[in-house]
Parts: structure tokens; sequence; C-alpha cells
């Protein structure tokens, strides 16, 4: 990467050989939000920011590959997420947004 360039807060273009080649933005979990609803203006909660990582890791390859696939692992991953964040109190609405976001994988591939 050449050029990480500012264009709004917490958010960068990357340019790489004179092109922009893709976009960054700072602290995800703090913009974690559900349809149209205002970001919560508190720092996401650690275990918040965990699990962020562990559903993208899940509907992303090659983890998704693993959830489709009927891989125990995978499924047991999916199924810890989903558990974790119904049980986290704090951060609810965060929790909530993952939820949404991990929901069809849970529907299709969950049935434990």
């Amino acid at each position: 990467m050449d050029a990480r360039i500012g264009i709004a807060l917490d958010v960068a273009l990357l340019v790489q050989h004179g092109n922009v080649v893709g976009w960054s933005l700072t602290d995800p979990g703090r913009y974690l939000t559900t349809a149209y609803a205002e970001p919560d203006p508190n720092p996401p909660s650690p275990s918040t920011r965990r699990l962020l990582t562990e559903c993208l890791d899940l509907i992303t390859t090659p983890g998704v590959d693993d959830v489709v696939d009927g891989d125990p692992a995978a499924l047991a991953r999916l199924q810890a997420a989903d558990k974790a964040l119904r049980e986290q109190h704090q951060d609810r609405q965060r929790a909530d947004a993952l939820l949404d976001l991990i929901s069809t994988y849970v529907q299709d591939y969950g049935n434990w």
C-alpha cells in the first residue's frame, strides 16, 4: 500500500500504484448497528470486539465454506457465537446487529 487517504472520521481510502484499491474503517465495532439506527456513542465492549471478529471469520472465506459444508468445528463455532451474542447483557445494540449478521447462517446451517 502506498497511501491511506483520510476521507471522513475513521474512514480512509487505500492507494497502491496510483489506484484506489480499497478502504479501511479504523474501528468497525464502534459502528455496528441494525438497520438505520444511530451507532451507540460508547465504545464497544471487549466481548463485542471479539464476537465481531468471530462472526466475520464465520461468514467470510474460508470459514463460511466450512459452515456451508457442515464442518462440525465450524458449526460449533457458529453455535457458540450465537449463544454468546444472545447471552451478552452489555452492548446490546451491537450484539443484536451481530445476531442479524449471522442469523441466516444459524437458520440455514445451525441445526444442532
